[in-house]
């Protein structure tokens, strides 16, 4: 059902991941995403998985053998950068996982040097207080705005209840 609430494919479709994308996948988690975003982008496209936690880096390793996508890349970010290629990356997704970024002003300013001309950065999260897994979508137009990105579309269709929101960017 996360598909179909998400809208996955129209999110991908927004942020105009097709293939041969390369994609990152900023706080990946399970690789719920990654692996989507890996069979769009077909063998010519990368996905980077990008977490601060090596156990979920290694479930993520252990998923794409078994699903047979090699063009999963796992890499270990950090709370402040998430160490990515420079100039690689054509579309960022942040799903649900901005609020528990710790220093976000920072990590959105070093994922500048990674990202290609006209690249799109996508964040979907919950509307919230901070300490109940949701944050007030214009915090995250501020910082972002703090690290160097312009807000150029905004969204409520991420979830029939109302709650999430997706927000596009792209560097000033």
């Amino acid at each position: 059902k996360r598909d179909e609430n998400l809208q996955i494919n129209r999110v991908m479709d927004i942020l105009g991941i097709k293939q041969a994308s390369s994609v990152a996948d900023i706080g990946a988690g399970s690789g719920w995403f990654s692996v989507r975003a890996a069979r769009r982008v077909g063998a010519k496209g990368i996905i980077y998985a990008d977490e601060i936690n090596q156990e979920y880096l290694n479930y993520i390793n252990d998923r794409a053998k078994k699903e047979h996508l090699s063009n999963i890349k796992t890499v270990l970010g950090k709370e402040d950068d998430p160490n990515l290629p420079e100039n690689s990356i054509d579309a960022v997704l942040i799903l649900k996982t901005y609020h528990e970024i710790q220093q976000p002003i920072q990590l959105l300013k070093n994922l500048q040097k990674s990202l290609r001309s006209n690249a799109r950065i996508g964040i979907i999260d919950r509307n919230g207080k901070g300490d109940d897994h949701g944050l007030d979508q214009e915090i995250i137009v501020k910082e972002a705005a703090q690290a160097g990105f312009k807000l150029v579309e905004s969204y409520d269709f991420v979830k029939p209840d109302g709650m999430d929101f997706f927000l596009v960017f792209t560097a000033k």
